[in-house]
């Protein structure tokens, strides 16, 4: 990797990584944390022999993958995930998230959907008590009338700012979207935001991952710490039966 990593995200990383069994088909996140999983299983594919096939969320997510020799799938090329491993940029007590600081928040969820298993990462400063305490809510929006989506999303009391690079000109996903990072004085009920967002014409999905996770790794300067989602699956989207 570029720089050293955070020896806690490290830990949680390659505990998460451990979870991975051979036959799998696995979804891969995007971001520093995922990154660092991959790094992981990259290794188990050369000292284990593990054979997988991994489903990327992000084209460097792919780029990634294939450095490490990780085979590849699209989605729509396999019936359903087995695993999916992903971070997040806050949790709440109830395994609520948000998501997509990496920028690659729609196809984040379109795989989490597609899982048997969802395994968020994340070290212990991600842990709130409630959502948007730290992050904004990220919102993945059409780049046609981008200005006149930032107006709706302003009269559902959100502060905007358009995600723009280094330069100043605007950010653009893979898919070729735009995103709007949306702050909030309070989010009291992620679900009802989340429903409200996605009811603005030209938004086309939100950082708000909710009933998304039913395994938590969280890494800490002790070790690793693994919850989870009381009933396991604790929302399902479409979902896969068990091969």
């Amino acid at each position: 990797m570029g720089q050293e990593a955070n020896p806690a995200k490290l830990l949680a990383a390659r505990a998460a990584a451990e979870l991975v069994e051979s036959g799998m088909i696995v979804g891969l996140g995007t971001g520093t944390t995922a990154a660092l999983m991959l790094q992981r299983l990259g290794e188990r594919l050369e000292q284990e022999g593990l054979r997988i096939v991994g489903v990327p969320t992000s084209v460097a997510t792919a780029e990634h993958a294939k450095e490490l020799g990780i085979p590849l799938r699209e989605l729509d090329d396999v019936p359903g995930l087995d695993i999916n491993l992903d971070g997040a940029d806050e949790v709440d007590p109830q395994f609520r998230m948000i998501k997509g600081r990496g920028g690659a928040l729609l196809r984040e969820k379109i795989v989490a959907c597609a899982a048997w298993r969802r395994v968020t990462i994340i070290t212990e400063d991600k842990c709130v008590e409630r959502l948007g305490v730290n992050a904004p809510v990220p919102v993945e929006v059409s780049s046609v009338g981008l200005r006149h989506t930032e107006c709706r999303l302003k009269k559902l009391g959100a502060q905007t700012k358009i995600r723009c690079l280094a330069d100043g000109t605007v950010y653009y996903t893979d898919g070729g979207n735009a995103i709007i990072d949306c702050r909030f004085d309070e989010i009291q009920d992620p679900d009802e935001l989340d429903i409200r967002l996605q009811s603005v014409v030209g938004v086309f999905e939100t950082g708000l991952f909710v009933g998304l996770c039913d395994t938590l790794i969280i890494g800490t300067a002790e070790g690793v710490r693994i919850l989870h989602a009381e009933g396991r699956r604790s929302k399902s989207c479409d979902p896969m039966e068990k091969r």
